[in-house]
C-alpha cells in the first residue's frame, strides 16, 4: 500500500510545480474546419493562474479581436483529459491583460512600456515561463540572442504583435500589445490589423485517484507478492 500511496503522491505534486501544462485541448472551427487546439495552463502568471489557448486569430483590429476573444466562450468545445477539472467562475475566454498607465518607456521592466516588462500575461509567458530574452537586456544593451527561441508546449504561438484586451488611458483610440519576437510592450492605434491571442482565468485541479483503485492497486500488488513468494517456495 505505501508503494502505490507515493507514487500518486509525486504525480500530483510533478504537476502542481509544472509552470506550463497541456490539461486538454478544445475544438474550434475558424472557418476552415473543425480543428483541435492545446489547452495549455499557466499555473502562476503574476499570481494567477490561466489557460492559454494555443491558437494564432488572423490579423484584426482591436475591436474585432476582443469580439473574437468573446466568442470563444460558446465556439469551443472544451475537452479536459481525465485528470483534470477546471473551475471557469465568473471568467470568459478574452485577450491577454496588460497594465495599462502613462506611457513610460524603459529596459529595466519596471516601466510601462519597452522590454522586460513581466507585469503583462503575455511578457510574463515570454519572459518568465517560456525564458525567453527581448531585443534589449535591462541595462538597455542589445542583445545578440533574443526573440521567441522557446515555445515551449505551444505550437502555434508566433514572432509577432498580438493585442492585449487593455485601451490605453492616454489615448483611446490605442490599445496595448505586446511583441513576441522583440519582447516589447507598446501602445498602437487599435484600428491597425494585428494578431490575437485568447486565454482564460481558470483554478485547474486533478482529479483525485479513488481510495478504492489505490486499494485495488495495492491488494495487486501483494498477491502478486505471494505469488512470487510461493513460486520460490516450491
Amino acid at each position: 500500500m505505501t508503494t502505490v500511496k507515493s507514487s500518486v503522491v509525486q504525480d500530483m505534486s510533478g504537476v502542481a510545480q509544472a509552470t506550463l501544462t497541456t490539461i486538454g485541448t478544445a475544438s474550434y472551427d475558424d472557418g476552415s474546419g473543425v480543428k483541435d487546439y492545446k489547452l495549455i495552463w499557466d499555473d502562476d502568471n503574476n499570481g494567477r493562474s490561466v489557460v492559454w489557448l494555443d491558437y494564432r486569430h488572423e490579423d484584426d483590429p482591436w475591436s474585432y479581436q476582443m469580439i473574437w476573444a468573446s466568442s470563444l466562450d460558446t465556439a469551443l468545445t472544451v475537452n479536459l483529459y481525465a485528470e483534470y477539472t477546471v473551475d471557469w467562475s465568473g471568467s470568459s475566454w478574452r485577450l491577454p491583460y496588460i497594465v495599462d498607465g502613462p506611457v513610460v518607456n524603459g529596459y529595466d521592466g519596471t516601466t510601462t512600456a519597452g522590454y522586460n516588462i513581466t507585469t503583462s500575461e503575455m511578457g510574463h509567458l515570454f519572459y518568465e515561463e517560456l525564458g525567453n530574452s527581448g531585443w534589449y537586456d535591462t541595462s538597455g544593451n542589445q542583445q545578440s540572442v533574443f526573440g521567441l527561441t522557446n515555445t515551449g508546449v505551444f505550437e502555434n504561438l508566433r514572432s509577432q504583435w498580438y493585442w492585449s484586451e487593455t485601451l490605453s488611458g492616454e489615448a483611446t483610440n490605442n490599445a496595448w500589445l505586446f511583441n513576441m519576437y522583440y519582447g516589447q510592450t507598446a501602445p498602437y492605434g487599435s484600428y491597425n490589423s494585428i494578431g490575437g491571442l485568447a486565454v482564460r482565468t481558470g483554478q485547474v485541479s486533478l482529479v483525485p485517484v479513488p481510495s478504492a483503485i489505490i486499494l485495488l492497486g495495492a491488494g495487486l500488488l501483494w498477491v502478486t507478492g505471494i505469488g512470487r513468494k510461493s513460486r520460490i517456495d516450491v
